[in-house]
């Protein structure tokens, strides 16, 4: 089955949610834990422990691993192995963007669902264009897995980039929906192909009604995007919206009851917006 049907799939049983999994250092110690690679694999499993069987996407931030070296990403790895065993898809937020080879092995070291480190799907960057992202598609598609490429992020750094024209008038992030869509060649349902689009962006210099793959939404609670932006900016489309929230649930740990409390609070909200717009 396509990483785009076993998303719809996963959204319609568990809800439309998918929870970050963000050990950075502040975090680690507000949970009363050290900065240390015991820590790390505590807070993680307790994540998947209080809202694997209840998300319908994890999304571990790749770089609070890597900081710790080797045995940090063999911590990684149990950790994606928890968290597909409870029945949620994985989301690596790894954000790659190369060329060539560089590119291919990335997607293998990912993708590759005999790789140690395989999850359903991985962030990337287009910023070398989305061309040069081909080895990465093509690996998802052999390996029925999932992209996200950044289109129109949270972060305020980013409209000098994104917004910017390029020859016809159009905009960059445009460049990179309209390309996107055009991979998403399956017929009918979401594809496997799907871009990042932040809850902050207000009104978007993007057409995006025509996009047929999935929308990763960050930005929500921390970043100041709410249920209200994300219902507002993607009416028409919230089917085919994945919100994702970190901090407002994870600051909720580390009692695992209270986690699950805010994941399902949290599930309940964009599950309601969802099922408003159907009807």
């Amino acid at each position: 089955m396509s990483f785009g049907k076993r998303l719809e799939q996963a959204m319609s049983l568990r809800g439309p949610l998918c929870i970050g999994i963000d050990p950075h250092a502040a975090l680690l110690l507000d949970w009363g834990l050290k900065d240390n690679l015991a820590s790390l694999e505590k807070f993680s499993l307790s994540c998947i422990e209080a809202f694997g069987d209840i998300a319908a996407v994890v999304k571990p931030q790749s770089a609070f691993y890597e900081r710790f070296g080797s045995r940090g990403i063999a911590i990684l790895e149990r950790t994606i192995l928890a968290a597909r065993a409870s029945g949620a898809l994985v989301l690596l937020d790894v954000k790659r963007g190369d060329i060539g080879s560089t590119m291919a092995a990335y997607a293998d070291a990912y993708l590759d669902q005999s790789s140690e480190i395989a999850v359903d799907a991985i962030t990337v960057n287009p910023y070398l264009g989305v061309g040069a992202l081909e080895p990465a598609f093509e690996r998802a598609e052999a390996n029925d897995a999932g992209i996200f490429v950044l289109a129109l992020t949270s972060n305020p750094e980013a409209p000098e980039i994104q917004h910017a024209q390029v020859q016809g008038g159009s905009t960059v992030a445009q460049e990179v929906v309209t390309r996107v869509a055009a991979r998403n060649s399956e017929p009918g349902g979401l594809g496997s192909f799907g871009l990042v689009v932040g809850a902050t962006i207000g009104d978007s210099i993007a057409d995006l009604s025509r996009f047929n793959g999935p929308l990763l939404v960050p930005g929500i609670g921390a970043q100041g995007g709410t249920a209200e932006d994300v219902r507002r900016i993607f009416a028409g489309r919230l089917a085919s919206v994945l919100p994702s929230v970190s901090r407002e649930v994870l600051r909720a740990g580390p009692v695992g009851a209270s986690l699950r409390v805010a994941a399902e609070q949290a599930v309940q909200t964009f599950a309601f917006l969802r099922e408003a717009e159907s009807h």
